[in-house]
């Protein structure tokens, strides 16, 4: 089973995963294997994956065949297992567990070539709203705090399979870059009464230098502090802090834009690799049900630099892309013929 370990320095916990260690992908077979032509996500190959969580499928349709729409199913090699107890030890100054938790696939289309760029706002509203789903599911098992749903998109951003889908882990802790967004939207809060997320929204909204889009209910900007060239993220322009709250109608609104950040950044890149992460509350039963100070939203980060030796070091990010340009960029994406 795999274990968590805590830094003792830092307090970061880091998931010794030995399953993990059996992934093809590990082994250095990634390309051969993309290459083969066998995709265990593709319509007619159900029987390869775990049997499904979640599905969105045809009426009539019997679970783990054909007919589906969204599919989700545990990951075949997980860095985390639901199944035992927490079993929390110490050895000497060192603090363990067991590596207790979920680790989910949501597969977002039986088509294996196809991504959000050409998706139908349908299919990315069932994805969106499946992600709310399993977030309030795997809410009810008190053994866990936190849920991360990410997405990887390209080799280089660490996708072992070509096939579009998420990946959803849920912890037993909350993840360090958490606590420490966590820790100082809360700072802000004790200070000024304000959540620093609402308080961004406005001055962004105000200003209109970093914004990319905004619609009836979200905001696609370019943030002040951006790590990365062409960073993007999504944030509700009212205030909410837990996104398995989401209503039905903003799915809708979500899904628009969330289509067209990711068009144009393919446009503006050269369909680039990137990571898409979920920034939502935590579950903790220590925690409020929801949070007058902190907000949900969506991180996208292309690939487009290395994280070297300064920036381990240092904890710094060296960005060459000033994010009022690549909101710019973005914004005038229309012109360059980049269909929305």
């Amino acid at each position: 089973m795999s274990e968590l370990r805590k830094d003792p320095i830092v307090d970061r916990w880091v998931i010794i995963a030995t399953e993990r260690g059996k992934r093809p992908s590990d082994f250095g077979t990634t390309k051969s294997e993309k290459k083969s032509g066998f995709c265990p996500f593709c319509y007619g190959n159900e029987d390869k994956t775990p049997p499904e969580i979640r599905v969105i499928r045809e009426p009539g349709t019997p679970p783990n065949t054909p007919g589906w729409r969204v599919r989700v199913v545990a990951n075949k090699f997980p860095a985390l297992q639901v199944e035992g107890d927490l079993s929390r030890t110490g050895e000497g100054i060192y603090d363990k567990m067991n590596g207790i938790g979920a680790h989910e696939v949501i597969i977002d289309s039986p088509e294996h070539n196809e991504d959000i760029p050409a998706f139908d706002l349908k299919r990315i509203e069932e994805v969106l709203w499946v992600y709310a789903e399993r977030i309030a599911d795997l809410k009810k098992d008190f053994r866990l705090r936190y849920v991360m749903i990410f997405r990887n998109r390209g080799e280089a951003a660490g996708a072992s399979l070509e096939h579009p889908h998420s990946q959803l882990i849920s912890t037993p802790v909350i993840p360090k870059r958490v606590t420490e967004e966590l820790d100082g939207a809360k700072r802000h809060y004790d200070l000024k009464e304000r959540c620093v997320f609402c308080d961004i929204v406005r001055q962004e909204l105000g200003s209109g230098d970093r914004v990319v889009e905004e619609n009836e209910n979200f905001l696609s900007l370019t943030p002040f502090a951006s790590r990365f060239p062409f960073e993007t993220w999504i944030i509700p322009k009212s205030h909410s802090s837990n996104y398995e709250f989401i209503g039905k109608g903003e799915v809708s609104h979500l899904a628009a834009i969330l289509k067209n950040a990711v068009v144009r950044l393919n446009g503006a890149l050269n369909n680039p690799p990137y990571n898409f992460i979920l920034h939502t509350a935590p579950f903790d039963g220590r925690f409020p049900v929801t949070h007058e100070y902190y907000h949900w939203h969506f991180e996208i980060m292309p690939i487009l630099t290395r994280v070297a030796g300064f920036e381990w070091g240092t904890g710094f990010f060296i960005n060459p892309m000033p994010p009022e340009e690549a909101a710019k960029f973005l914004r005038e994406a229309n012109q360059f013929g980049w269909g929305f």
